[in-house]
């Protein structure tokens, strides 16, 4: 009498679960890194008053906005005429929800301003840059 041979499907078991292991790897990594990308963003600027580029007429205030939330003790925002000397040594203000920064200016003179801008959003990571406008 013989006895039936007994079929291993060990490799077939193996192979199977080594696939099933690194697909949910896989779609882990996947989903750490789409949940990551927003706590490690950057504030960029959103808006501004007075508008990049515009020409207006002399404004009371300077104010930046951002799309993240920023660190209000290390965010800066700053006005410097043509020649760069600052128009004013106030300290910016920050809002209620820590996205806009604003400057009060004295009147300004006809002519050419640069606002610069330091913004460290939340989670530490800095971002930089100016826009120019013209007071007629």
């Amino acid at each position: 009498m013989r006895t039936p041979k007994i079929a291993s499907h060990a490799p077939v078991a193996t192979g199977l679960l080594r696939r099933t292991t690194q697909g949910l790897a896989l779609a882990a990594a996947i989903g750490l890194a789409a949940v990551s990308q927003g706590a490690w963003a950057h504030a960029h600027i959103a808006s501004s008053e007075p508008a990049a580029q515009a020409t207006v007429e002399a404004p009371k205030s300077v104010r930046a906005t951002f799309d993240s939330p920023l660190e209000g003790a290390l965010s800066k925002l700053t006005v410097v005429d043509a020649k760069g000397t600052p128009v004013t040594q106030a300290k910016p203000e920050l809002d209620a929800a820590r996205k806009t920064l604003t400057l009060t200016v004295p009147t300004l003179a006809p002519g050419e301003y640069q606002a610069n801008w330091v913004a460290v959003a939340s989670d530490g990571h800095r971002t930089q840059g100016s826009f120019k406008f013209t007071v007629k």
